[in-house]
């Protein structure tokens, strides 16, 4: 490694230090000088709540099932609501047991339209490594921006459904399990007779960015994995579709750069054939930032962009059969949705460009999905905002039973 790099790289590591906890088992020192090349070291802390362990044998329950449930406060809310954290058995990407959270939000206020209560599974962009960074864990203690969205649909009397998408090991980015977690919290929800819902009650997903990476995937695997669900429709806005068009977007070129080893280092956590691909600098940020929320990463991608590929010290790493297995099996687009999708994008997007979503309406179109998709003026941050209104008067339409006209469509 060159000097450039590798002082690039430790002054990275030393920015990701400042406000963060590491365990009582080592020091930021000791991992600067000798990384300890162990994956438990790079898991997230555990919250210390026994609460969150599942019951002995929970893994021969069918997914869906719930395992515990508590009370609990979303804040700040403007609608009376029951609110709920369930902990439920779900399956990983590599299809073993595992329990998931999330939290089901029902106004208090009875619904009085036609048929069951609607139910909208609402995917935050967690983007993140830590459990506190978890919705279930930052929604009562006021530290959520995306409750606006939730409160939202809460105004309109529908149920709020709100998973912990990155599942146990919080695998920011691994969107096989992210679907799973969404469908499975779903299950839980409306199958669970004393949370207020309906088995048959219509559900609308959304998400924007990596709550879109949880809505794709839980869209497309819902005719396989879950097919009881009624699922009526989901949108997603700036949808990180393909990492390798990432790679060209973000990789060590702007301040989304940390984001990027971020879910690198996520994915690792349900692909652990990526982990013998790291060198030294790879676990010294994996165990720095293994409890680091989404603000954390901004720190070295403003300040000192790296490339994920100063993480490996394999010659062409990308192009390595574990890399390019990953790439694939992470790629949105490989199954067709049954129900209709709303794709909405920045027409001048330069984080997660507009040949994301494109490719993603191609590939689903070309397998017989219904997909629109709306390309609005801005870059990323812009359209999160200005396409809220017409994703979610999509939703309100879908909810309400409004048939889609089929096919695919582009508007602009």
């Amino acid at each position: 490694m060159g000097i450039t790099r590798r002082v690039a790289v430790t002054v990275s590591t030393l920015l990701l230090c400042v406000g963060t906890s590491v365990g009582a088992s080592a020091d930021p020192i000791s991992v600067l000088i000798a990384p300890p090349h162990d994956p438990d070291l790079v898991a997230a802390t555990p919250l210390g709540d026994p609460w969150y362990d599942p019951p002995a044998g929970f893994e021969s329950t069918p997914p869906g099932t719930v395992l515990a449930a508590r009370p609990l406060t979303v804040r700040p809310l403007l609608t009376p609501v029951v609110s709920t954290e369930v902990l439920v058995r779900s399956t990983d990407t590599q299809g073993r047991p595992v329990p998931v959270v999330a939290t089901v939000i029902v106004p208090a206020a009875p619904w009085t339209g036609p048929g069951p209560r609607p139910v909208v599974d609402y995917n935050m962009a967690i983007d993140s490594l830590g459990n506190t960074c978890a919705p279930s864990y930052q929604m009562p203690r006021g530290q959520s921006l995306e409750v606006v969205a939730v409160q939202y649909f809460l105004a309109r009397n529908y149920a709020v459904v709100v998973p912990d998408h990155e599942g146990p090991r919080q695998a920011y980015a691994a969107g096989r399990m992210a679907g799973h977690a969404v469908l499975d919290a779903l299950r839980a929800a409306v199958g669970t007779p004393a949370l207020g819902l309906t088995p048959g009650a219509p559900i609308a997903m959304t998400g924007y960015s990596g709550g879109a990476i949880a809505t794709g995937w839980a869209a497309q695997l819902a005719p396989s994995y879950a097919p009881e669900l009624n699922v009526v429709g989901a949108a997603m806005g700036g949808t990180p579709a393909d990492y390798r068009l990432l790679l060209d977007s973000l990789d060590g070129k702007n301040l989304a750069s940390g984001v990027l080893l971020a879910a690198t280092l996520g994915l690792a956590r349900e692909y652990p054939e990526l982990y013998p691909l790291f060198n030294d600098d790879a676990w010294r940020l994996g165990y720095l930032a293994r409890d680091l929320c989404l603000p954390g990463f901004a720190i070295p991608g403003a300040v000192l962009p790296i490339r994920a590929e100063q993480l490996s010290d394999v010659p062409d790493v990308l192009d390595t059969p574990a890399a390019r297995a990953v790439l694939a099996d992470t790629r949105l687009g490989g199954l067709a949705p049954t129900a209709p999708i709303l794709l909405y994008h920045g027409l001048h997007e330069f984080w997660i460009t507009r040949a994301n979503a494109e490719h993603l309406q191609s590939d689903w179109c070309a397998r017989g999905a219904d997909v629109r998709l709306v390309e609005l003026p801005g870059e990323h941050q812009i359209v999160a905002l200005s396409g809220i209104p017409p994703a979610y008067h999509w939703i309100d339409a879908r909810l309400a039973g409004t048939p889609v006209e089929p096919g695919c469509a582009n508007v602009r």
